[in-house]
């Protein structure tokens, strides 16, 4: 594949993204537009998955010059009756149908979801260049107990993402809403209390496509994830953007950096972990990718400086990333 040279003018169409509380307020709408933010993603709690709340929280975040490109619920997006076929799995389906058409009613397209009953696992935290952070050691994580009562397999999981899918898609079809699916994190080949990591792949990522069945299921595109993974896990990650991307399926992506793959690592600043990052901005412009790029996590600054200090100097950082990419292949906007 021969790649774009210095003059052919390639249109920069990543946005990047904050999230904001689902209050979004002014002060926040406002730093993040200082920042160079062009779109905001929030996670809303139950009594909030309803038509006239996302409508008016559309309209206050676009009125503060900002796209709402996402809306998620931890409650259906992350429920463990849905990933693990427990009583109540159906209830929280309707739930999450329900959600969808409010969505789409409210004229916001993407909302993301993980299959982690146990949502995402962590050891003690660490520290990187002095900084408190997150950290993973996953021989630690393996030896922990049963979290739900037993020992699940992976078709287990398989079947009970089978059963959502076909329930979901259509609804989402319908409504013009797209659910972006998050890999494991850490996306781990051993059970993790007892539970399998289900997207811990880039295979496990064509096999749920495959089982959906339709472009109503993309992907959020967690570089960190991809990172902790290694070869082991995910590969190549400009390949695999490359790829997915072809396919029209990262919807959402995360910018971040570890210190290294499993089984051990601590989440680090863009600039001091394993991985460059500035061939993977590079290549999501050159492939024309026009979702979401936004830094999920962050280090710990010192108290007196940490509300948005992580968030800023990561978003300098990737506004400088584009900038030379811009630079380097000719690129507009």
């Amino acid at each position: 594949m021969s790649l774009p040279t210095a003059d052919a003018n390639i249109p920069v169409r990543l946005k990047l993204s904050l999230p904001a509380s689902a209050e979004a307020t002014a002060s926040e709408l406002a730093f993040a537009r200082q920042l160079g933010a062009q779109a905001i993603y929030i996670w809303v709690r139950p009594e909030q998955r309803n038509y006239p709340f996302l409508r008016d929280l559309r309209a206050k975040v676009e009125d503060a010059g900002l796209e709402l490109y996402m809306v998620g619920n931890m409650d259906v997006g992350k429920s463990p009756r849905i990933h693990l076929a427990l009583p109540g799995r159906d209830e929280d389906i309707a739930a999450y149908q329900a959600f969808i058409r409010d969505l789409g009613k409210a004229g916001i397209h993407v909302t993301t979801f993980t299959w982690e009953p146990d949502r995402v696992w962590s050891s003690e935290p660490g520290e990187t260049r002095t900084a408190r952070t997150r950290r993973v050691d996953l021989d630690e994580l393996a030896s922990r107990p049963f979290t739900d009562g037993r020992a699940y397999s992976e078709e287990e999981l398989w079947d009970n993402f089978r059963y959502f899918m076909v329930r979901m898609m259509p609804v989402c079809e319908d409504a013009g809403v797209r659910m972006a699916l998050h890999p494991n994190d850490p996306p781990a080949h051993v059970p993790l209390g007892g539970v399998p990591c289900l997207i811990k792949s880039i295979e496990s990522y064509r096999k749920a496509f495959e089982i959906a069945d339709s472009p109503a299921l993309g992907m959020e595109f967690c570089m960190g994830c991809w990172l902790e993974g290694g070869e082991r896990g995910f590969g190549n990650v400009l390949e695999g953007i490359r790829e997915f991307q072809a396919d029209g399926r990262i919807l959402i992506v995360h910018f971040r950096n570890v210190s290294s793959p499993l089984p051990v690592f601590v989440e680090t600043f863009l600039d001091n972990g394993y991985m460059d990052m500035y061939p993977i901005m590079k290549t999501l412009i050159e492939v024309g990718y026009e979702g979401t790029v936004t830094y999920d996590h962050t280090p710990h600054f010192p108290v007196d400086y940490d509300r948005g200090s992580g968030q800023a100097y990561a978003m300098g950082y990737m506004r400088a990333l584009i900038d030379r990419a811009k630079a380097e292949l000719g690129a507009t906007g």
